[in-house]
């Protein structure tokens, strides 16, 4: 094999995201320099974040560049090497993008273990959104034994952690998600204590029986009517970890109609970009990876195969037709 393929940024979306929007090109297989390392990719994560980053707005990060490789958290392969730190068969995750290899000074490259966790899981509950899941409760909810804690998006890579680890910490969880299937895996497998389908139109009534004593803490992976729904339910002195927005990533943004609980209910709002808090992730990743090697966090992966499904894979993670993590297997 002298060439390998990847996929760029073709043009910015007007409106909903396109498959028009990607391009997908072959290159040759580059040479490494002194310090650097060639990695095989096996597998692509795909994730919300990425939407955001198709936009030419300011944000917490710089947008994609047109016509540059898409950004992307990838787990592979070391094939060749001039890293001390690095030798080839080592298993490693980084930030290669939509690509089936890329080249890296080590820098950005972190070595695993797949003995008792599967590669694919570092990028799920063992890497970004188990690590995202993992702060966002325990940085900003604080749960103590005893509370209530809701949880939208439950059935995704991040939502399901979330909650798992909420109900160690001897709390109450209730889940939003989309569709029965999904609201049966979140109870039956992943052990949340009630699960509300927001496409069953009775999304306020069916939180206020979840919920009768009110909610605590609200991890929000999705906003408009759903979190407004959990913020009427929200008890005085509650804190939220805003997570995401995902409703209006792809379009429009859906308002929310109930900020007045902030006030009301003297309630604590934090957005977070997980990535600006690195020195916490190895005290978070050793628990979530404890968990996981131990079969005590479970989780649930879509993989769509080969790199040029990923456009198409992408589009169904914005209409939430993935189940739990969105991945490409690249080879």
């Amino acid at each position: 094999m002298s060439t390998y393929q990847h996929i760029v940024l073709a043009s910015r979306p007007n409106g909903v995201v396109s498959v028009d929007n990607f391009r997908l090109e072959s290159a040759p297989i580059p040479s490494i320099s002194a310090g650097q390392v060639l990695v095989r990719n096996h597998y692509l994560s795909l994730d919300p974040y990425m939407r955001m980053r198709m936009e030419d707005v300011k944000s917490y990060a710089a947008p994609q560049a047109l016509d540059a490789v898409m950004v992307g958290g990838t787990a592979g392969e070391v094939v060749a090497s001039n890293n001390p730190k690095f030798a080839v068969g080592d298993k490693v995750v980084g930030m290669l993008g939509w690509s089936e290899m890329g080249v890296d000074d080590g820098s950005m490259l972190k070595k695993v273990d797949t003995t008792h966790i599967p590669l694919s899981a570092y990028l799920g509950a063992v890497g970004m959104p188990g690590m995202t899941a993992w702060y966002g409760l325990t940085q900003i909810i604080k749960p103590k034994e005893g509370d209530t804690i809701a949880v939208s998006a439950a059935s995704g890579a991040v939502g399901g952690v979330v909650g798992q680890l909420a109900k160690a910490r001897g709390c109450r969880v209730i889940g939003i998600a989309g569709g029965k299937e999904k609201c049966s895996y979140v109870m039956d497998e992943l052990g949340f204590d009630a699960c509300i389908d927001y496409k069953g139109g009775n999304l306020y009534k069916d939180v206020k029986a979840a919920a009768p004593n009110g909610i605590d803490g609200l991890f929000e992976n999705v906003g408009g009517v759903v979190m407004d729904a959990v913020l009427a339910r929200m008890n005085p002195f509650g804190r939220i970890a805003l997570c995401g927005l995902i409703s209006g990533y792809d379009g429009e943004p859906m308002p929310i109609h109930n900020m007045r609980v902030l006030l009301s209910m003297r309630l604590t709002l934090q957005g977070f970009i997980v990535s600006e808090h690195m020195e916490l992730w190895p005290q978070g990743l050793t628990e979530t990876g404890t968990l996981v090697a131990t079969g005590k966090i479970k989780y649930r992966e879509t993989i769509a195969d080969g790199l040029s499904k990923a456009p198409e894979a992408f589009l169904g993670l914005l209409r939430g037709k993935n189940f739990g993590k969105q991945l490409v297997k690249l080879i």
